[in-house]
C-alpha cells in the first residue's frame, strides 16, 4: 500500500515536471511591464488577503470565538 503511493506521487512529480517544462518551453513575445506590473500587485494583494485571513483566525481562536457554545 505504501509503495503504490510512492509511485503514485512520484507519477504526479513527473506530471508537475513535464507540465511545467511545456509552458516554460512556449515560444513568443515576452510579457510586457503592464503585465508584469498586474502580476505583482494580484501576487501581493492575494498575500495580504491570506495574512489577514491568518490575524483574523489567530485572534478569533484567542478570544473564545472558536469554542462550541455552552448551555446553562
Amino acid at each position: 500500500m505504501r509503495a503504490l503511493l510512492i509511485i503514485f506521487l512520484l507519477g504526479m512529480l513527473a506530471a508537475v515536471g513535464y507540465f511545467v517544462y511545456s509552458a516554460m518551453a512556449v515560444e513568443g513575445e515576452p510579457i510586457p511591464t503592464e503585465g508584469y506590473v498586474a502580476l505583482a500587485l494580484g501576487a501581493g494583494f492575494s498575500v495580504l488577503v491570506g495574512i489577514g485571513l491568518m490575524v483574523l483566525l489567530f485572534f478569533s481562536s484567542r478570544r473564545g470565538y472558536d469554542e462550541p457554545p455552552h448551555f446553562k
